[in-house]
């Protein structure tokens, strides 16, 4: 099934100090979107200065940019509220301004980690990712986390904004009609946010997802555990044979077999190992 037309799209950003990434996404998948994916909520994760950002800017009554966006194009009811604006933590729980250490990295690989898990989850979802916001490990752990537990359905982006539009705060979408706004450079010239164009750069991943333990895919897993995992999946197969004890390990599997059993598998073994056939 084509990810437009699950019951549950989720459309997934991350943020810092530029909450327009929101909305310029959302423009991209819905009016310029071929085919279009309009989805069902928004999820937004972000630092603590990023979501008072997103609150003023996307959800207040004035500007309220999210919903004059939804107005303007015709689009449907899209669950977004402060609810599904989720806060970066450090290791010790308290709300990220910033991130800065390398304990503040760790602690926001897991909560990236821990949302796309839990969204993945539902079988009827269908997410789009963007990671055109935020600070770079923001973006690549978000990209990082979708490989691990993407599913087919699952999309990756980035949101191409066309110059002199591009950082403009006070830019967040091509209006239908023209709209002034001024320009961030020494002159702060007017332009016309209808000439803008939004783009999304589809961004092709590897799904890992099969081959991650059952264990992997329940909450409380780290974003390492679920690396470690996949790299070994993807490890060259080894075989181990103990000789004194008939023991015989594969991978993580160990066992035990007969001294028969054993010795034809050590014979198997050795011919394969001088390039023969079985």
């Amino acid at each position: 099934m084509n990810p437009e037309h699950y019951p549950r799209r989720i459309l997934l950003c991350v943020a810092g100090l530029s909450p327009q990434i929101v909305t310029e996404t959302l423009y991209a998948l819905t009016v310029t979107g071929e085919p279009r994916f309009i989805p069902t909520e928004i999820h937004l994760l972000t630092t603590a200065e990023g979501a008072e950002r997103a609150r003023l800017t996307l959800l207040s009554e004035e500007p309220g940019w999210f919903q004059r966006l939804r107005r303007e194009h015709g689009l449907p009811d899209i669950r977004f509220t402060l609810d599904h604006i989720h806060i970066l933590r450090d290791g010790e729980g308290r709300l990220l301004r910033d991130i800065r250490s390398v304990a503040d990295n760790e602690a926001i690989a897991n909560t990236i980690t821990a949302k796309v898990r839990a969204l993945t989850a539902d079988p009827d979802s269908a997410i789009h990712a963007s990671i055109a916001g935020g600070r770079k490990t923001m973006g690549f752990y978000l990209g990082y986390a979708l490989s691990l537990f993407g599913r087919p359905q699952d999309r990756l982006s980035h949101v191409l904004v066309s110059s002199p539009f591009e950082s403009n705060p006070n830019f967040f979408y091509p209006a239908p009609v023209e709209r002034v706004i001024f320009a961030t450079g020494p002159d702060q010239r007017p332009l016309d946010a209808s000439d803008a164009e939004v783009t999304l750069a589809d961004i092709p991943f590897v799904r890992l997802r099969d081959g991650l333990q059952e264990s992997l895919l329940r909450a409380g897993a780290s974003f390492g555990d679920a690396v470690r995992q996949a790299q070994h999946n993807l490890a060259p197969p080894r075989l181990t044979l103990d000789v004194a004890t008939c023991r015989v390990r594969c991978g993580e599997t160990v066992l035990r077999l007969t001294p028969i059993s054993f010795a034809w598998l050590a014979w198997f073994a050795r011919r394969a190992l001088a390039g023969l056939p079985p």
